[in-house]
């Protein structure tokens, strides 16, 4: 195992609130860990990320697509690669399965391309678990309505809803999904839910090892 945990979903879906939970928990149980986001983390990573966020750039989906796997594939050897070698957790706010949802199902690029490129530009590497966190599109909408949305963000509702069935799709393709519905849910207990996967997935005592 690599020790690789992925938050993905709609924009709006609760992720950074999550993230920073599982963050408060893992410090209480004196594990190492790093939280990292995409695209971002490295200086050139950062640069395209402020490429692929500005509202003011007009970008085709093949340069979309294709911004968001060198921004990964930067990340992945300048930090992943380095985090798995030392065995600390590694939290990732968006990885493979965003470009899938977003690119592939939302803007309709080939996913079998999509796959390879993601394979290429990882290493072949894949999250231990990809949690992915379901909200509805009305409440997408609502929470984004309270902020400045960047490019991505303004797409839209009919953009939105391709990529959260997408999300539901991917969520049934593989073992290391966990599709949580969180309409319903309060924040605590969503965290339960991951912190209890988690317990399952990685015995406790093979944490420090």
């Amino acid at each position: 195992m690599n020790r690789l945990i992925s938050f993905e979903g709609i924009d709006g879906c609760g992720k950074t609130t999550q993230i920073k939970l599982l963050s408060e928990f893992l410090d209480r149980e004196q594990l190492n860990y790093v939280v990292l986001r995409e695209p971002g983390n490295t200086a050139v990573s950062e640069k395209i990320r402020s490429i692929l966020l500005d509202k003011d750039n007009v970008i085709n989906n093949k340069s979309e697509l294709l911004l968001f796997l060198s921004a990964r594939a930067q990340l992945t050897t300048e930090i992943i690669e380095k985090e798995i070698d030392t065995k600390n957790f590694i939290i990732c706010d968006r990885f493979i399965d965003s470009t899938l949802a977003y690119q592939g199902y939302g803007r309709g690029v080939d996913l079998n391309i999509i796959k390879n490129l993601n394979s290429f530009a990882t290493n072949q590497i894949v999250p231990d678990i990809t949690f992915i966190l379901d909200v509805s599109v009305s409440t997408s909408i609502d929470r984004l309505s309270n902020k400045d949305n960047d490019r991505m963000e303004n797409e839209g509702k009919d953009f939105l809803n391709k990529v959260r069935n997408a999300y539901i799709e991917i969520s049934k393709t593989d073992s290391r999904y966990k599709l949580i519905t969180c309409d319903n849910k309060n924040i605590k207990s969503i965290h339960q839910i991951i912190i209890d996967y988690i317990k399952k997935i990685y015995r406790k005592d093979s944490w420090n090892e």
